[in-house]
């Protein structure tokens, strides 16, 4: 016990009264406590004053101008538009999408000319205004529905609506202007069947075919028939509302037309569409895309053979555009076997060639055009009619008096 009280004294612990204090820790309580670190007393000094300086007077901090900050203004906002009343007519050329109406009303000429009924002036000048109003108003409305997708599309993204040059009021009221009109002007100045045709066509496209883009590629085949239904209007018009096998054959060669067209068309805007989230075939189906072009290629080939059966064309027709058509289905097949934008360009630019080719081949070889029994049924019945009526008054007639 002696041994460890030494070892503990040696190794620094202090033993009193059975407690253990550690030697450094006293040394440093007795140090704090004899410390002579105390705040030193505040004393005065004396400032010297210089009496010849000027006293300031209050000194303001600079003024520093705030900075301008101006309004981000988000590209979906739309934006105060000032219109040139000057450049009014070419926004409205551009709104009704010009040269796909044009392209509307030459098909509905083309219809109303290839119609087996007597040519009046005035019916074939209605129709087509008619007719282009309501494309017009159909194209404007699409417009409007479409500002986000078409902004989002190299191709659409310089339209008026996107860029705010119009606004969707303006837009909106002209096609419900444009389309009253046009309609108005198909049911009084032509008939009640092309009104009935033009509404159903406006419906068809605007409120089925625009928002099935986004959701189907059936999308294809509605627009098809959008683009069958005008001849069908011109062909209304020219015979009173009656539609006969003629008729629907040159709808039918319209229809077909529309798939190696937009079918070429859009395969180089793929990105485009892809993008904006557009369903086409050559986006989700490729192969559909390219099979679809050559069959209806092919089956223009075989509405047109069968152009003479239904008293549209005479025989010199199918032979006349056999050439035309062997050569669209050759580049429908090329663009089948190796799809790419050199072949598909092919496609599209000879298509434009094809349809004005095709109506202008259909005019010229009409039926009954060149031969002597080119007077139609109506007119026949329209002047046996009047002999009647001129019998039958002349013996009627109330005697002279004498």
């Amino acid at each position: 016990m002696y041994h460890l009280i030494r070892a503990l004294q040696r190794d620094g612990y202090q033993i009193n009264k059975n407690s253990y204090t550690c030697l450094t820790c006293s040394f440093i309580q007795r140090q704090i406590s004899q410390s002579t670190l105390k705040p030193k007393p505040l004393i005065a000094t004396n400032i010297t004053v210089n009496k010849h300086l000027p006293i300031p007077s209050v000194i303001q901090p600079p003024t520093v101008p705030e900075p301008v900050i101006e309004k981000n203004r988000s590209d979906k906002e739309w934006t105060e538009s000032r219109i040139d009343m000057k450049d009014l007519h070419q926004h409205y050329l551009k709104l009704s999408k010009s040269r796909l109406t044009s392209l509307v009303v030459v098909t509905t000429m083309a219809g109303y000319a290839m119609a087996p009924a007597p040519f009046d002036l005035v019916t074939f000048i209605l129709c087509s205004a008619g007719t282009g109003m309501v494309s017009g108003a159909a194209n404007s409305i699409n417009q409007y529905h479409e500002v986000p997708f078409d902004a989002q599309m190299s191709r659409t993204k310089n339209r008026l609506l996107v860029r705010g040059i119009l606004t969707p009021i303006h837009a909106l009221t002209f096609a419900a202007v444009s389309g009253s009109l046009g309609l108005a002007t198909l049911y009084y100045g032509v008939n009640p069947v092309t009104a009935a045709l033009g509404a159903a066509n406006l419906f068809l496209y605007t409120s089925i075919y625009t928002p099935m883009k986004r959701l189907s590629i059936l999308n294809t085949w509605i627009g098809s028939v959008v683009g069958a239904i005008p001849p069908l209007m011109g062909w209304a018009g020219c015979t009173g509302g009656v539609i006969d096998s003629g008729g629907l054959l040159l709808a039918g060669l319209l229809y077909a037309w529309q798939f190696p067209h937009f079918n070429a068309l859009s395969w180089n805007l793929r990105p485009d569409y892809s993008r904006a989230g557009y369903r086409m075939m050559s986006v989700t189906n490729p192969g559909l895309c390219r099979r679809t072009a050559l069959r209806y290629t092919i089956g223009i080939f075989g509405l047109c053979c069968a152009a003479p059966l239904c008293e549209l064309t005479n025989i010199y027709f199918s032979i006349a555009v056999s050439p035309l058509n062997a050569y669209f289905v050759y580049l429908a097949w090329k663009f089948h076997q190796n799809s790419d934008s050199k072949t598909s360009r092919n496609l599209f630019r000879f298509s434009l060639i094809h349809l004005p080719a095709l109506m202008i081949l259909l005019f010229v070889n009409k039926h009954g055009l060149w031969s002597g029994n080119s007077k139609p049924k109506e007119n026949s019945e329209v002047i046996t009619v009047n002999k009647d009526e001129k019998i039958i008054s002349s013996i009627f007639k109330k005697a002279e008096p004498l």
